[in-house]
């Protein structure tokens, strides 16, 4: 007989115990250390693009700041030189003088002169830019007056009227006595004042008489500057 229990038991696989079972190893989990790198980088990159930023900012805040300045400076030195201004030399005797004008306007040299936004014509500066000026003015007397005192005025003219108006004038006086009479005695009138103008007034100096001015260059002479 066959012994068909043996064969059943044979013809079964083998059953492993719970502890015989092989295990599988699972997938391995990502690498801590990479994950530490990548956010060291991102960190880095972040604090890169801030400091670039804040720099950045900096850099053109005071750059601006810089050009603020000069461009304040620049506007400043252009009005400045675009003011107007005259410093007027007076013309030599011999063309200025003669017996038929012995009261009158002094004549000043334009070859010598510094004019700027101001015309001159005929003894008289006419302003073009409205405002307020410095007027000066410096007459020297060489030759005393008997009859009259020495005495020099800044002349204004305003528009479209032949009349003149004093707006300024100075005197100075001339001692001589006998025991000096062979010293030359010189005197000198000055003058100065902010006067507002407008455009078309014209200024001019007036003397006594022409024939007891000093036509030195330095001793007399005229002008006024914008402020």
């Amino acid at each position: 007989m066959v012994n068909t229990h043996q064969t059943s038991l044979e013809l079964e696989p083998p059953r492993l115990s719970r502890s015989d079972r092989v295990l599988t190893p699972a997938a391995p989990l990502p690498s801590q250390c990479h994950g530490k790198s990548f956010h060291r980088i991102l960190v880095g990159v972040v604090s890169l693009h801030v400091l670039l930023s804040v720099g950045g900012f900096i850099f053109l805040y005071h750059k601006d700041r810089m050009q603020l300045p000069s461009s304040e400076k620049q506007e400043t030195t252009n009005k400045q030189q675009n003011k107007a201004l005259a410093r007027m030399v007076v013309e030599p005797r011999s063309r200025t003088w003669n017996q038929k004008s012995i009261r009158g306007y002094l004549q000043w040299d334009l070859n010598q002169s510094v004019r700027r936004s101001i015309n001159y014509r005929n003894s008289w500066l006419t302003i073009l830019q409205p405002g307020d000026y410095y007027i000066y003015s410096r007459v020297t007397f060489l030759k005393g007056d008997i009859e009259q005192p020495l005495v020099s005025r800044v002349m204004l003219r305003k528009n479209g009227t032949v009349e003149d108006t004093v707006v300024m004038q100075a005197y100075c006086n001339l001692h001589i006595d006998s025991r000096s009479a062979s010293i030359p005695r010189l005197c000198t009138a000055t003058q100065g004042e902010v006067i507002p103008l407008e455009t078309g007034n014209q200024l001019s100096v007036w003397v006594v008489d022409l024939s007891l001015v000093n036509y030195e260059e330095a001793a007399t002479a005229f002008g006024l500057y914008k402020l």
